[in-house]
C-alpha cells in the first residue's frame, strides 16, 4: 500500500520519519540549527524557514504522525494532478508561506519559542485538494460523516483564525497554518493566470 503512493509524497514521509529519528538522538543541535526561530533571536538563520517543515516535536510522535497521515492521505491525489517536480514545488512554497506568516506573527507577539513541524506546507495540500476536488468526500474516524471537501477545509480555515485571534490552544501555530494556505493560493492562482496568459492568441492590429 504505500509503495502506491507517488515518489514525492512517499519520499516527503520517509524524510520526515527519519529527521524525528535523529531528532530523537540529537534534538537539541537539530532544533538549535533547522528550527524556525523568532527574527530577533540570536539562533535565527534564512535557511530556517523551509528546514522547520522538517522538523517536529521530539516530545510527541503524534505531531509526525498526524502530519505524514495528512500528506499520505491527500498528498498522493495532488502529485497525481500536479505532476512530481510541480507537486514538489508547492510543498516547498506553502512551506515557506508558512514560514514567513509564522516570523511575522513571532515578531509582532514578541515570542521567542522556536516553530517546527510540516502543518503548513500540509494545510497547502489541503487547499489545493479542496480547490481542484471540491465535492470529493472526506471522512473523519471522530466524526464519521462524509462532508465535502471544500467545507472540511474551509471549517479548518476558520478554526484556525479563530484559534489564533482568540489565543486558543496555545503551542499551535495557527497562523503558520493559514500561511500555508494563502501560499497554496498565491501559487494555485499564478500558475492559472500563467496558463491562460501563455494560451491566448495574440492581438492583431
Amino acid at each position: 500500500m504505500f509503495r502506491a503512493i507517488p515518489p514525492v509524497s512517499r519520499a516527503l514521509i520517509l524524510l520526515n520519519f527519519a529527521i524525528y529519528g535523529l531528532e530523537l538522538v540529537a534534538g537539541n543541535v537539530l532544533l538549535g540549527l533547522f528550527a524556525l526561530w523568532p527574527a530577533g533571536s540570536p539562533y535565527f538563520h534564512p535557511w530556517q524557514l523551509l528546514t522547520y517543515a522538517f522538523l517536529h516535536d521530539p516530545h510527541s510522535v503524534w505531531h509526525v504522525l498526524v502530519n505524514m497521515f495528512g500528506v499520505f492521505m491527500f498528498g498522493g491525489t495532488i502529485e497525481r494532478y500536479f505532476g512530481a517536480r510541480r507537486y514538489l514545488l508547492y510543498y516547498l512554497i506553502c512551506a515557506l508561506s508558512a514560514g514567513v506568516t509564522q516570523l511575522a506573527v513571532t515578531y509582532l507577539m514578541h515570542s521567542d519559542t522556536p516553530t517546527v513541524g510540516a502543518s503548513g506546507a500540509l494545510f497547502g495540500i489541503l487547499l489545493a485538494f479542496a480547490w481542484y476536488f471540491p465535492q470529493q468526500k472526506v471522512i473523519f474516524v471522530l466524526f464519521p460523516v462524509p462532508l465535502s471537501a471544500w467545507f472540511v477545509v474551509a471549517a479548518y480555515a476558520a478554526f484556525e483564525l479563530y484559534s489564533g485571534v482568540t489565543g486558543r490552544h496555545e503551542g499551535i501555530a495557527h497562523f503558520a497554518h493559514l500561511g500555508g494556505m494563502l501560499g497554496g493560493i498565491l501559487c494555485i492562482l499564478y500558475w492559472n493566470a500563467r496558463r491562460r496568459f501563455s494560451s491566448a492568441p495574440p492581438r492583431q492590429s
